[in-house]
């Protein structure tokens, strides 16, 4: 019985023709060529919540301004206000099966919202799905609306979303970091330039900087999400507005304001911001430099951990599985390899936005559709990274404490925080004579009498190694 209702089908038309259109689906005719058309990627809308939300959410907006110019009746807004909320609560996202990626400039994902929250709308009205008489995708969910405002306007709302939630992330991670640098503050270390020995630090100060440096793109990433607030409601097909009534766009904006309770604007300029995407290009820049740094986090991390007996050995990070399926033993930094992997692919959809959005032609940019996806995609990307390396890594790692120490002890790298009491060519005597011989610079220095083994002491602390510090110590003479 249940096999025999799922074949049921009822009859929808379009400019194409009549197709047969499940009867279970509350998507209608045009979403299911969409479907058939674009069978190009993994990337389903119903994979991205917040984009769903951002199209019922738009929808809302132009029902209430439509509404208030008596362009659609009450009943009818009710009905389309009902559909969008229960999308808002988490319902029939399932009904959003179309290619993220497509032709059409997002024509496709627009019809596919207005069709489902039409015969939503419709059964809530007492009708059957496709009496579109009643509530129909175009002229009543779409009314006063192109593609062309509606469709990039649900994009900018949804990113927002998804902006605050990669942040909060984001933040979660650099929380960690910070904390491994205050327990690691007593953990002296070789610094190091070039792969080559440089002069002491604390290893607190290699992950305090990994935090700073991270924090710092927390107020990018804040700054290019702002330009999401303004959206091209109202310009309808280029910008210039035709089929919306006067008074429309600001009613939409103002409407969409109150449901959101987001700071959303109104372009100054309809007919550039039609075309225009640089809001998208700079937001996936900014997660572009989000990348780079995580890039070379994770590289310091594994380089730190290297060994166990042959690398630098100065960390350990959580063992997570065996490395090999021949060398027993083995175990690979498979998290911070992970979060390598994330940044690449970012990196890699930041050029696909980048030349998409150098695409745009005249009036309308058609590729916006993988702008969206790229960006939704490597915001989802980096999110489930953070929260991986966090997890799994970050808040695991231990520090070889006697390890680091003995390499700075043993490190040529220590006569640079001689450099000012005992003057360059001193400190190159010393340092070429450790390099010849094998020994130390401690030792050296008290060999050819240049220091007292007290002043010597003194400059060689730790804590007068890590900040600028001003000591009272001269040459013997």
């Amino acid at each position: 019985m249940e096999q025999n209702l799922s074949k049921k089908t009822r009859t929808e038309s379009d400019l194409i023709g009549s197709r047969e259109v499940p009867e279970s689906a509350l998507y209608g005719v045009q979403t299911l060529r969409g479907i058939e058309n674009f069978r190009i990627s993994k990337f389903h809308l119903n994979e991205y919540p917040l984009f769903i939300q951002a199209l019922a959410i738009t929808k809302m907006g132009a029902a209430v301004a439509n509404r208030e110019l008596d362009l659609l009746t009450e009943e009818q807004t009710d009905a389309i206000l009902k559909a969008c909320k229960e999308i808002l609560e988490g319902k029939h996202h399932e009904q959003f099966p179309v290619d993220m990626i497509q032709g059409g400039a997002g024509t496709t994902t627009n019809m596919n919202a207005n069709e489902v929250i039409a015969n939503r709308a419709l059964e809530l009205l007492g009708h059957q799905r496709g009496e579109y008489q009643y509530c129909s995708p175009n002229d009543h969910v779409n009314r006063s609306q192109s593609t062309n405002d509606a469709y990039p306007t649900a994009i900018h709302i949804g990113l927002y979303y998804t902006h605050l939630k990669l942040v909060k992330h984001f933040t979660e991670l650099i929380a960690s970091l910070r904390k491994k640098g205050k327990e690691f503050a007593h953990v002296i270390k070789m610094g190091r330039t070039q792969l080559e020995d440089a002069v002491p630090m604390t290893l607190g100060q290699t992950f305090n900087g990994f935090a700073s440096i991270l924090e710092h793109e927390v107020k990018n990433l804040d700054f290019a999400a702002q330009d999401f607030l303004t959206v091209n409601m109202g310009a309808t097909a280029i910008g210039t507005g035709i089929t919306a009534e006067p008074e429309y766009a600001e009613k939409c904006i103002a409407a969409l304001r109150k449901i959101t309770g987001l700071d959303i604007k109104l372009a100054d300029d309809l007919v550039g911001a039609t075309s225009d995407t640089s809001c998208m290009v700079g937001y996936s820049a900014a997660m572009r430099r989000v990348a780079v740094k995580m890039n070379k986090i994770c590289n310091d991390l594994r380089l730190l951990a290297s060994g166990p007996r042959c690398g630098l050995g100065e960390i350990n990070l959580p063992a997570m599985q065996p490395g090999s399926s021949i060398m027993p033993g083995k175990v690979n930094p498979v998290i911070p390899e992970v979060m390598n992997q994330i940044a690449y692919k970012v990196i890699g959809n930041d050029l696909c936005v980048a030349m998409s959005g150098e695409a745009a032609q005249m009036e309308l940019n058609a590729m916006e559709p993988v702008m969206a996806q790229c960006c939704f995609e490597s915001a989802d990307l980096f999110m489930n990274g953070f929260d991986t390396l966090r997890t799994l890594c970050v808040d695991g790692i231990t520090a070889n404490e006697e390890k680091c120490r003995r390499d700075v002890h043993d490190s040529i790298g220590v006569v640079t925080a001689l450099n000012p009491v005992i003057g360059y060519k001193n400190s190159t005597k010393i340092a070429k004579e450790a390099l010849e011989t094998g020994k130390g610079v401690y030792e050296l220095v008290l060999e050819h009498n240049i220091l007292s083994k007290e002043d010597l002491d003194t400059i060689l602390k730790p804590e007068n190694m890590i900040k600028p510090v001003k000591l009272d110590i001269h040459l013997n003479s």
